[in-house]
């Protein structure tokens, strides 16, 4: 239950429009709900300000669409990452506004749109092929509430690709840059900008890259002081702590 919905049923209960009894039948679940196979925290949102998300990958179709039905009745807006199509399809006749984004495997209800965040979060990734993890942290960061400026395909290879988005990125409050190789991208992009940059290295590569390692290690080594860095392939993460960071 978000913090609006808890005020409302207190309200409730102070005019007399809910019950006490009515009041805690509501409040049962928290702070925690078990299901047996998954243990539902209800209080996510009181303490984070957004709702328990939903890793679906190891889950079966039957866990992921329960866990998203029983957060669904009692939030707004619902997140889920690395869910499979068979599980998406089947929330998604239930819930039709629910949005599926194959290529990250993103799933959301986004119903409370109130921008939360301060600033723009830019979202950036070197190459085509690193969008998937870029529209995992674009999601994310969308659904906790701020305005996003997605710029796709600007790695080092091409520096004028980059030097070219360079006014875009000098007014984002925060920039998240995802790319694979060798990882140079961040480095390039916080030399320019004076905000914080969420590097994530992707398991984008040939051998020597070592799904995604060559990369993690070259943003870890960056030379450029506004760079922090989430896991390997963790847009989540990545678009979660910018999130945090735009509304400070």
């Amino acid at each position: 239950m978000d913090p609006d919905r808890l005020r409302q049923l207190l309200e409730e209960v102070r005019s007399g429009a809910t019950s006490v009894d009515q009041a805690l039948a509501r409040l049962g679940h928290m702070p925690f709900e078990d299901l047996g196979f998954a243990k539902i925290d209800h209080h996510r949102a009181l303490r984070h300000g957004m709702p328990e998300v939903v890793f679906g990958k190891g889950k079966t179709a039957e866990e992921i669409v329960e866990i998203g039905r029983r957060l669904a009745e009692r939030n707004e807006n619902l997140l889920a990452t690395r869910v499979p199509r068979e599980a998406a399809d089947i929330f998604c006749r239930e819930f039709p506004d629910a949005e599926y984004f194959p290529r990250s495997g993103a799933l959301r209800l986004w119903r409370d749109r109130r921008i939360q965040g301060k600033g723009t979060i830019a979202v950036v990734c070197a190459g085509t092929s690193d969008i998937p993890v870029a529209e995992e942290a674009q999601v994310t960061a969308e659904v906790m509430g701020n305005v996003i400026d997605v710029i796709h395909d600007i790695g080092v290879a091409g520096i004028h690709r980059l030097l070219n988005h360079r006014a875009r990125l000098a007014q984002a409050r925060v920039i998240i840059v995802c790319a694979g190789m060798e990882g140079a991208l961040p480095s390039a992009v916080g030399g320019l900008v004076s905000c914080p940059v969420i590097a994530v290295p992707t398991s984008v590569g040939y051998g020597a890259s070592f799904h995604g390692l060559a990369a993690l290690l070259s943003m870890l080594n960056s030379c450029a002081s506004n760079v922090a860095v989430v896991n390997i392939d963790n847009g989540f993460g990545a678009g979660y702590v910018a999130s945090l960071i735009n509304r400070l």
